[in-house]
């Protein structure tokens, strides 16, 4: 792999020119596609195989003009008993009106006949149904249905609509740039160049607009949820920086022993690039695993975020070469520039074969420096302090990992509600209102679908269902049925006495489906989005020990067959595990008991969305890989050329820390993004938890606890039984093919070549 690898990078410096061309092409070809073929993303979340979402599907076969979106129009009088004067009546009939005047809408529901007004007459609500779902509903409807009551607020009336009707897709800003531009300031600084900065972020910018531009391509034909794209944004560019850093850095390296540009790019695609390529195929195995848990719209996140990565490690190795050509010597540091050889022979029989031995993961200029120099950097310093006191250095780390984990068994999930939502905005306006004037129950509304075979076996049906229904625990009142225009299909409010993400409002599903499971004559199916929710986020809990145990049985199996040891693959594991553990917790901590919360932006604390579990291993897992294989295969090189455990374990921390620390801080910064500049709490909470998890697997896993516990085990980290090794294919991963492969090229010849 490694061999092929350098070819294709020597290639792409070479004809450099053509492959710009190439990808600039794909990029205008695929904007192109997007903005005309664009399709719209889904703002709710369905769950094929539950009650919840049959219930939906009936409703949408037999009874059509009740499966539309709804929505609720909150209504608040100036002063107690307003509602009770002929002139407060007739203000919220002129809202009745005006709301049944707007585009898409089938009705409104006067509160007065339906007895939608609070006891002190002061609040009222009307219920608005749409004739199509939530998704199809347009901006110009929606923002004619957020504009009515506007005369009645300019006499002194707080009018506020909300309802799933409002569940648009949160859109990106341009705030989240700062991002971004933290990571290039930590490009500069790591390289002491503006040209190798730009190049490497130019790299990754390209190749985030290459995979946003073929996913928008593909939202006509497949279903988006509204967080896909920004999740593909998001892991799109961080691995786009880090994969271009790493290769641009080994590139630099090579440069520094005298290596023409094209030869140079070539070793350091067929080293770098081979991590590279492994780091980022682990990426995409995970997230495309998310397929496994068989969840429609996760599993179309997951791919999406998938279909990006695979675009950045192409780009990575392909694109970033070219560039790089385009660069030639300008991407060191300008004080250096002068002091590179030109690459002739002589500097190449010195240095040529060390160079090709070089693993993906050498980022210092150790080939260039002398040994003092070498030694003398903060990670070797690290790596010497870490190796001398690792029983103790073991113990601080999984005792505080185990601290930071301690609120992760209070997680609670769930979807997303208009009471999480920012403060000030329609829905979480209007979620204020309902719950201040009628109680939390009225803003999690359940559904009851009662199907008969005919009018009369769902008319003797209702009656049973109601009572057994208004007989169950935390119930606080059932509506009266709406017949479908056929008879055979009723459909019964349920009010709760709990809100939608509230503990006792799930257990009062499950009460009112067992309690109504005997009726004989009908099929009873509970639905709303509170039930949906509710489903959504058990069938998730339940397949994340499957998804856990696929991406735990995964990264053993792959890191087994690149650093041929079983230990270590059992530790890299284990200190996943510790990450996710410790991540949660946190993630916990801040925004489900609202620890903190005011540094994040967050205005109210509640259970974290259902998919953040799943969808936090999948990723971490991928980047946890990334920094193991980048530290961990430089020592097993060492150790493989005669150093000791203990002297090949501070090699590989000293040569690597640097890039996988500007690795981390990168990513964090644009994970962090997402966090301090998007209101939407979801995208905060899924930015929050990556940067945490992030930063807990750099620099106290990777960075601390990996390198105690290697130099701990000693030789016996590298540890493989002979039967094993023989069944286990050799990937190459440190290119020991390509230093095959040099040694057999007459160094001379390579540098009057290059």
């Amino acid at each position: 792999m490694a061999t092929l690898l350098y070819r294709l990078g020597r290639g792409s410096l070479r004809r450099r020119r053509l492959v710009v061309a190439i990808w600039l092409v794909v990029l205008v070809a695929l904007g192109l596609a997007a903005a005309f073929l664009r399709g719209p993303t889904a703002s709710n979340f369905t769950m094929p195989g539950t009650e919840s979402q049959r219930a939906l599907d009936l409703l949408a076969q037999q009874f059509p003009a009740a499966s539309g979106a709804t929505g609720t129009i909150a209504v608040k009088a100036p002063a107690e008993g307003q509602l009770g004067t002929p002139q407060g009546q007739a203000v919220v009939k002129e809202i009745v009106q005006e709301a049944g005047q707007v585009p898409g809408v089938i009705g409104a529901v006067d509160p007065f006949t339906a007895g939608a007004v609070s006891p002190d007459g002061r609040y009222a609500l009307i219920q608005v149904q749409f004739a199509t779902g939530s998704d199809e509903v347009d901006d110009t409807e929606r923002a004619a249905y957020e504009r009515v009551g506007e005369s009645a607020e300019a006499q002194g009336w707080q009018v506020a609509a909300g309802g799933e009707v409002l569940n648009a897709e949160p859109e990106v800003g341009s705030t989240e740039a700062i991002g971004v531009v933290v990571a290039a300031v930590v490009l500069v600084i790591t390289f002491g160049s503006l040209v190798a900065a730009g190049m490497t972020m130019l790299n990754a910018l390209i190749g985030v607009a290459v995979g946003m531009a073929g996913l928008f391509a593909l939202s006509s034909v497949v279903e988006l949820t509204s967080t896909a794209p920004i999740l593909a944004l998001m892991l799109g560019l961080a691995v786009g920086i880090d994969y271009s850093l790493f290769i641009t850095s080994r590139h630099r390296q090579n440069l520094l022993d005298g290596l023409p540009p094209d030869e140079a790019v070539g070793r350091a695609v067929g080293t770098a690039g081979s991590a590279v390529l492994f780091a980022g195929a682990t990426v995409v195995i995970a997230l495309a695993g998310l397929a496994v848990v068989d969840i429609p719209f996760l599993t179309v996140m997951g791919l999406a975020a998938a279909g990006t990565v695979t675009v950045a490690v192409l780009v990575a190795i392909t694109l970033q070469p070219a560039l790089l050509g385009f660069a030639g010597r300008r991407v060191l540091p300008r004080r250096l520039r002068s002091a590179v050889p030109a690459g002739d022979g002589a500097a190449l029989a010195g240095s040529g074969a060390a160079a090709a031995g070089d693993s993906g993961t050498r980022a210092g200029a150790d080939a260039q420096a002398t040994p003092a120099e070498d030694r003398s950097g903060f990670g070797f310093r690290w790596a010497r302090l870490v190796t001398r006191f690792r029983i103790p250095v073991i113990v601080v780390g999984l005792l505080g990992l185990g601290l930071l984990a301690l609120p992760t068994p209070d997680m609670r999930l769930a979807l997303p509600d208009a009471g999480t939502a920012p403060v000030g905005s329609p829905a979480r306006t209007s979620n204020d209102l309902i719950t201040e004037g009628f109680g939390p129950g009225f803003t999690g509304r359940l559904a009851v679908v009662v199907a008969g075979d005919s009018p009369q076996a769902t008319a003797a049906a209702v009656p049973q269902v109601t009572a057994l229904i208004q007989r169950t625990d935390n119930v606080l009142a059932v509506a009266p049925p709406q017949l479908s225009p056929d008879g055979r299909t009723a459909l019964l409010g349920v009010l709760p006495k709990t809100g939608p993400t509230d503990a006792a409002t799930e257990t009062l599903v499950h009460d009112i489906r067992d309690s109504v499971g005997g009726i004989r004559d009908a099929d009873v199916l509970l639905t709303g989005a509170t039930a949906i929710g509710i489903d959504v986020s058990e069938k998730l809990a339940d397949a994340l020990p499957v998804y856990l145990l696929l991406v735990v049985g995964l990264s053993v199996l792959l890191l087994m067959l690149v650093f041929r040891s079983l230990l270590v693959p059992v530790k890299a594991a284990l200190g996943f595990l510790l990450t996710v553990a410790a991540t949660f917790g946190i993630t916990v901590a801040v925004f489900q008991q609202g620890h903190l919360a005011d540094l994040v932006g967050l205005e109210t604390p509640g259970p974290l969305i259902s998919f953040l579990p799943i969808l936090l291993i999948g990723i971490l897992f991928g980047l946890a890989m990334d920094y193991e294989v980048f530290l961990v295969s430089r020592m097993r090189e060492d150790f493989v050329h005669g150093d000791t455990a203990r002297q090949a374990t501070i090699n590989g921390m000293g040569h690597g820390a640097r890039v996988v620390t500007a690795a981390a801080l990168i990513m964090i910064a644009v994970f962090g993004g997402f966090v301090f500049f998007l209101d939407d709490p979801v995208i905060k909470s899924i930015g929050f938890a990556l940067a945490v998890g992030v930063a807990i697997d750099a620099f106290v896993v990777r960075m601390t606890i990996v390198p105690a516990v290697m130099s701990l085990l000693g030789d016996r980290a590298w540890w493989l039984p002979r039967w094993l090794a023989r069944i286990l294919p050799n990937v190459d991963i440190e290119g020991e093919g390509l230093r095959a492969h040099l040694a057999d090229r007459d160094p001379v010849t390579v540098g009057q070549r290059g």
